[in-house]
């Protein structure tokens, strides 16, 4: 069975020079796990089992960067991840980053990562200067992808400040950046984003692009029906929003190490749209291990293949 992750992060010495003042690169004693694409990733890797590892930039201090600056940096980090997949080729992959203040030069940049740098997809992170990705400005990075044949992982990032400031402010500590974040926070604004896509008619205009979206779906899964049931008639799509997660959306395990999570997703959506990760170095590979340990007593072997590696096989065309 091979096993494949697709939401696993990293850093590189330019991208942290640049976002030297940004509190996003501030990780302390993950940081050289995030540099480190070589022996001591590799080593992780083989601790928990895993073939394959898709490899994204932590990338939220790029909207923080003029649209020069984030495109030059772009370029120059998916140079160095393509060093580091071409010196591990059989366990590394990539996933592009692009910098969006400027959509053409983004599709510039993708089309490069893609066509000669073998990236097998593209991450985009978040919102850029407070707008969504269904903001018109972005639909050429979509059909970039979609005419190219990769999937777009959509990943959370650090919410807008008048969000965080309405609606995580006012709590001891360091409580209320944690429930902007992991604590809650990225999952309900990724969901949220999900959602404005599909409403949007992003997928009726592009029919054949595919979006990854992680952490078991964002919490999708458990509001689908409603969602659905609410939305569906208004927006008028060419299909109800349920469906499009049977046809242009992926869910990852990324971060969520319990069955119960896993077995909402396996019965809105169905094992063919889910695919393992882990989310490294934030959550260590070894709990992501355990928890495809806990699934093999849910899942047939066949379904466990799907899930292990199986699909992403199949999604990222590798």
């Amino acid at each position: 069975m091979k096993t494949i992750t697709l939401e696993e992060h990293f850093f590189t010495e330019s991208y942290l020079r640049a976002a030297k003042d940004d509190p996003s690169v501030q990780f302390g004693g993950l940081q050289p796990k995030l540099l480190d694409l070589g022996a001591g990733r590799i080593a992780a890797m083989d601790e928990a089992g895993i073939d394959l590892q898709v490899l994204s930039l932590g990338a939220f201090a790029l909207e923080g960067l003029d649209a020069a600056t984030g495109t030059a940096l772009a370029r120059d980090v998916n140079d160095e991840l393509a060093a580091a997949v071409r010196a591990n080729p059989t366990r590394l992959a990539g996933f592009a980053t692009v910098a969006l203040k400027d959509p053409g030069a983004a599709v510039v940049e993708l089309e490069r990562s893609i066509l000669n740098l073998g990236f097998v997809g593209l991450m985009l992170n978040g919102t850029v200067e407070g707008r969504f990705m269904d903001d018109p400005a972005f639909l050429p990075v979509f059909e970039a992808a979609a005419r190219l044949g990769v999937p777009v992982y959509l990943h959370p990032a650090p919410a807008p400040k008048v969000v965080k400031a309405a609606y995580f402010s006012g709590l001891p500590g360091e409580l209320g950046n944690m429930l902007s974040i992991a604590g809650w926070g990225w999952h309900a604004e990724t969901g949220l984003h999900t959602l404005r896509l599909i409403v949007s008619g992003l997928f009726d205009k592009v029919p054949g692009l595919q979006l990854v979206i992680g952490h078991m779906g964002e919490g999708l899964p458990y509001a689908l029906a409603r969602s659905s049931g609410i939305l569906s008639g208004p927006a008028r799509l060419r299909q109800t929003v349920a469906e499009y997660f049977k046809t242009n959306i992926h869910l990852t395990t990324s971060g969520y190490f319990t069955l119960s999570p896993l077995k909402c997703a396996l019965e809105v959506l169905g094992i063919e749209r889910l695919m393992y990760s882990v989310d490294y170095p934030f959550s260590p590979n070894t709990h992501g291990r355990e928890f495809l340990e806990k699934a093999a007593g849910l899942l047939s072997a066949e379904d466990m293949e799907k899930l292990a590696g199986g699909n992403a096989e199949k999604v990222l065309k590798i």
